[in-house]
């Protein structure tokens, strides 16, 4: 899974977080990845989307890489920060699960974050979502 790290719970058998260094747009198309997402189950109806933790486009695949995500928030403002992390190869980009209480496999909450280094100082960027 590229570049990347995954912190997953064996116990709740959930992610919780991952991060990395992002290498830039990948070159895997998205097909190669179609049929593993099918067999990922849905959560709640149509209201979830099979979301990427760490976006397709920074070389994010599936199985463990699949958390069940609002289709408003994955298809929304959620990718703003992976787009910029995707512009920005050399970028810390990470993510954390919220959960609330019992073994639920579906997020209550989400934080994204990604620090740029620049020429003479870094940015960092935060972003915060229900789920």
């Amino acid at each position: 899974m590229g570049q990347f790290s995954y912190l997953f719970d064996m116990t709740t058998e959930r992610l919780v977080a991952a991060w990395g260094i992002s290498q830039g747009k990948s070159t895997v198309a998205r097909k190669e990845i179609a049929t593993r997402m099918r067999g990922h189950p849905l959560a709640n109806g149509g209201t979830y989307h099979r979301g990427h933790a760490i976006a397709h486009t920074l070389g994010g695949s599936t199985d463990i890489n699949l958390v069940p995500q609002l289709g408003k928030i994955n298809s929304g403002p959620f990718q703003a920060l992976e787009r910029l992390a995707v512009s920005h190869a050399g970028a810390l980009y990470f993510i954390y699960w919220l959960y609330g209480p019992g073994n639920s496999q579906v997020p209550v909450g989400v934080e994204q974050g990604l620090l740029m280094p620049g020429a003479t100082a870094c940015t960092f960027k935060l972003a915060t979502f229900a789920n």
